[in-house]
């Protein structure tokens, strides 16, 4: 256990002269790290070909997952506030690493349960912990900005599929001499799936360790240079005050955000979730031919990742400086007469539809990377990261039904690969509706009441 002791979090305080910016590229080792998530499409038709099953039951691998990052984050979160960020991102390391080795093990014996138990709920546990592991010492080190100090970890969640993604279709290259990674249709065999497994399971170890040991807590009493904590009151909605994670679901501020994230994410999805054959789909001819070819809608994929990851920054950079409740508007605003305009125009050039879905997109990011920012101004800085975690309750929730509206809606219509634009405009004009919610539940929100605030600030700041 002596060992073991350089995990807590009196052994992560910075020393004097430590400079604070050192500290979001420990946080993005950890979320570069945890965004392969978003790039299980690489290998998912070799998966269907080795289990000899369905793309639907491959496809509960990731929303297990992604509903596994939901709960721990919102079980977890108050846990991780207590141990530190250090501890926090070393157990997530070790439950994301033996997800991939647990599930290179249901590969090989050909039982699929592993890898639902692995990837899924064990690697799902290691999301969500490393998600939410850096972001309330980031916002304690970055108190006058918070929204850039948030947005460049939570960038690294939207552009880990960048990395991932070429880097699996390598190495399964490397493992299968019979897979080509520039051919879409191209299968890789078990043996290379397990190869693919164990190396991201011990080469992601390695580098979130790189995260653990660099990260730090700043000292009691610490603030940047230049930095009047009064500054903060003159800002609208921000609170100098604190609120427990127990008192903050007992708000209706906390739960008018939650349908704000629920909605922003579940539109976005909708557009992720089908983002390559829906590009096809709109630009289909009445013969059926599409004119997008299949090179380009994988390139078509990869620009929407660079806005996904770009949007995580810039937008909540953005936010520092307009406030966050006006960026969410625009998000939830502007989303909406994106969304319509898709539905509507978006079939007459594909230069119109690749604009409108990268600027969706880029508010899908900017949502993640902001809301721990507003958390913070509604909140304080106490057990931020574990109201974060349970407000990550409704990605979860999105991430059930975000897809079931779209793929509900395009089952009715035909098969896939005879799909036209037609067939998206029930399911877009439907987004419109649930971006309309989210953007009535963000001007609901107000400044949280004063008796939800922790009575003894000294013991907010001695456990913080």
């Amino acid at each position: 256990m002596g060992i073991l002791s350089i995990l807590d979090r009196e052994h992560t305080v910075a020393p004097p002269g430590y400079s604070r910016w050192l500290i979001p590229p420990a946080a993005l080792a950890v979320h570069l790290c945890i965004g392969q998530a978003y790039a299980t499409s690489v290998y998912k038709t070799s998966m269907v070909k080795h289990f000899d099953t369905s793309q639907t039951a491959v496809g509960v691998i990731f929303s297990i997952a992604i509903v596994m990052l939901g709960l721990s984050a919102a079980i977890g979160g108050t846990w991780v506030e207590r141990s530190g960020p250090r501890k926090a991102m070393f157990v997530s390391a070790c439950f994301w690493a033996t997800g991939f080795l647990v599930g290179a093990l249901g590969i090989g014996t050909g039982q699929l349960w592993l890898v639902y138990l692995g990837y899924g709920v064990i690697g799902g546990i290691g999301l969500g912990i490393g998600y939410i592991s850096p972001v309330s010492t980031l916002i304690k080190w970055f108190p006058d900005r918070p929204g850039l100090a948030t947005g460049l970890a939570i960038m690294g969640f939207g552009g880990g599929a960048l990395v991932a993604s070429p880097l699996s279709r390598q190495l399964l290259s490397l493992y299968d001499s019979g897979y080509d990674p520039d051919v879409s249709t191209s299968v890789a065999g078990g043996g290379a799936l397990v190869g693919l497994f164990l190396t991201l399971g011990v080469g992601y170890f390695v580098i979130m360790m790189f995260g653990v040991f660099n990260i730090r807590v700043p000292a009691d009493g610490w603030a940047p240079d230049g930095f009047d904590p009064a500054s903060v009151k003159q800002k609208a909605l921000v609170t100098t005050a604190n609120v427990s994670a127990a008192n903050a679901i007992k708000t209706p501020q906390f739960w008018f955000l939650w349908v704000v994230l629920f909605c922003n994410v579940t539109a976005g999805i909708g557009i992720l979730e089908q983002a390559s054959p829906m590009i096809q789909d709109f630009f289909r001819a009445s013969g059926g031919k599409s004119s997008v070819a299949v090179a380009a809608a994988a390139g078509f994929v990869g620009l929407l990742s660079i806005f996904n990851m770009a949007g995580r920054f810039g937008w909540s950079t953005t936010s520092d400086l307009i406030g966050r409740k006006p960026i969410y508007a625009m998000y939830l605003g502007v989303g909406i007469i994106a969304y319509f305009l898709l539905a509507t125009v978006g079939h007459n050039s594909t230069v119109i539809f690749v604009l409108l879905a990268a600027v969706i997109i880029s508010f899908y990011g900017g949502g993640f990377a902001t809301v721990p920012a507003y958390l913070r101004d509604l909140f304080g800085t106490y057990q931020v990261g574990a109201i974060h975690g349970r407000l990550l309750t409704a990605w979860s929730a999105a991430g059930i039904a975000g897809p079931l509206i779209i793929n509900g809606f395009l089952d009715r219509e035909g098969k896939p690969g005879t799909l036209t634009a037609a067939a998206y405009r029930p399911a877009l004009f439907t987004m419109v509706g649930v971006l309309a919610v989210g953007f009535i539940a963000n001007l609901l929100i107000r400044k949280v009441s004063e008796r939800f605030h922790e009575k003894s600030e000294s013991t907010v700041e001695a456990s913080s």
